[in-house]
């Protein structure tokens, strides 16, 4: 998951038509809500403690095909031996791209996943379809709270009133800055707001660095443009998920200012897909918005390259920024076999409290214990969690990502592209998100 394509195509995959067709083939009646899964009543309540049922083998799909591969491998053979004779866990990792698509076919047939890791964003749909099972009990027998967690991270795994995930992890945007060019003006430190920031890129570019901030049409512009929102009092879409509100005022605001990289000159025009990561890994930029899955790819792959992290600025007057999360949850498949109900939510609840391994692989833990940890304390991506209220994410919405694929994002690049004004762009895209919208509402009977 280190490598910007991986990551990127992950997060654009709601759209994907392979999807729809999917939940739409598995599922009875007309909405995918009335899916035929089991219902989650069927699943054994769990007390909490160490499993003691006979052997059971759990069918475990992650995507974690990057730099993170090796960190899940390392928890889970842990895992494997401390609790061998008991329960063998079989690692599948796939592309999320793979990975999300093939889900709720290969869960109707049985030949799924018992346990998953699943990105927030997509709990809203396989809870609505009934992929997932409730963990309500988990978190109740293991007396979490949202207290525990980062609680944007802990609200983002309920749907409908229920708890459908446990977060593992927090991964968000954060803003890359080199070391050597901001030496070059005199600082030592990324500027935090608005007005140091554009000070801080115009003293950049009267010291030889032609375009200090390159500014994304694509991947990662949609993240910048939904902190850049929220930084500015907006949301992206209504309560009850029928309306998209990203075309406001304040959405206007957050995409003007992102043009306006372009038209003062701190930003080359129509930059290519992944060429301002390119660019700052080559030392030619001064600043990335990028996410903390980098980091591991910069240690690895810069080592030339003296970099710093720090939280994006904020631009527009509330320090907010966009985020995701890894979630384990339990599948409906699981939820036939009682035993593997048991060994499964024991699973997760034993992962869980492996995040500060996790940590290593460039990951902010959901535990605010685990953050504390001296382990972790001094890994680069802590400080960008020093303001836990800071985080977003996407509303538990079913059918969100495609909401998200088919306006918002083609909205944004859009306006950086210059095709229209950023007024007109988001215009345009919510009229398409607001028909996307009362479409998942019939498809999903929500």
């Amino acid at each position: 998951m280190t490598s910007p394509l991986s990551r990127r195509t992950f997060l654009g995959l709601s759209g994907a038509v392979g999807l729809t067709a999917a939940l739409s083939a598995c599922g009875g009646g007309t909405k995918i809500g009335g899916g035929s899964s089991a219902p989650a009543s069927a699943a054994p309540t769990f007390s909490g403690g160490d499993y003691s049922g006979p052997k059971v083998t759990l069918d475990y799909w992650n995507g974690f095909t990057g730099g993170d591969g090796p960190y899940m491998r390392t928890m889970l053979e842990a895992f494997n031996k401390q609790f061998s004779g008991r329960i063998e866990v079989r690692n599948v990792t796939r592309r999320w791209e793979d990975l999300y698509p093939a889900m709720p076919t290969a869960i109707t047939a049985g030949k799924g996943p018992d346990v998953a890791v699943i990105h927030n964003d997509w709990i809203g749909t396989f809870a609505a379809r009934q992929t997932l099972i409730p963990l309500d009990d988990v978190v109740g027998a293991l007396e979490l709270t949202e207290s525990d967690f980062i609680p944007a991270v802990w609200k983002a795994g309920i749907y409908d009133g229920k708890r459908y995930s446990v977060p593992l992890d927090v991964h968000c945007l954060g803003d890359y800055w080199n070391q050597a060019h901001l030496e070059k003006i005199g600082l030592t430190d990324a500027p935090a707001d608005k007005a140091s920031y554009e000070e801080t890129l115009g003293k950049l570019k009267d010291a030889g660095i032609a375009n200090p901030f390159w500014m994304p049409n694509k991947w990662p512009g949609h993240l910048m443009f939904m902190s850049l929102l929220w930084q500015f009092g907006g949301e992206l879409y209504s309560e009850d998920g029928t309306r998209a509100l990203w075309g406001s005022d304040k959405g206007a605001q957050a995409l003007d200012w992102m043009v306006e990289q372009i038209d003062k000159g701190f930003s080359p025009a129509q930059v290519a897909q992944d060429s301002q990561y390119a660019a700052f890994k080559n030392d030619k930029n001064s600043f990335t918005w990028d996410g903390i899955w980098q980091i591991n790819d910069l240690k690895t792959n810069a080592k030339s390259l003296k970099w710093s992290l720090s939280p994006i600025p904020n631009i527009g007057g509330t320090a907010a920024v966009w985020g995701s999360s890894h979630n384990f949850v339990m599948t409906s498949q699981a939820g036939k076999d009682p035993n593997k109900v048991q060994a499964a939510k024991f699973f997760i609840d034993h992962m869980g409290r492996l995040s500060t391994e996790w940590a290593k692989a460039g990951m902010i833990p959901a535990r605010n214990s685990v953050r504390e940890d001296p382990a972790v304390a001094d890994l680069p991506q802590i400080k960008l969690a020093s303001d836990v209220n800071a985080f977003h994410f996407l509303p538990a919405l079913p059918g969100v990502g495609d909401v998200q694929s088919k306006a918002l994002e083609l909205a944004v690049a859009k306006a950086v592209l210059k095709q229209a004004s950023p007024a007109e762009a988001l215009k345009e895209g919510v009229a398409t998100a607001d028909k996307l919208l009362a479409d998942n509402k019939r498809k999903y009977g929500r």
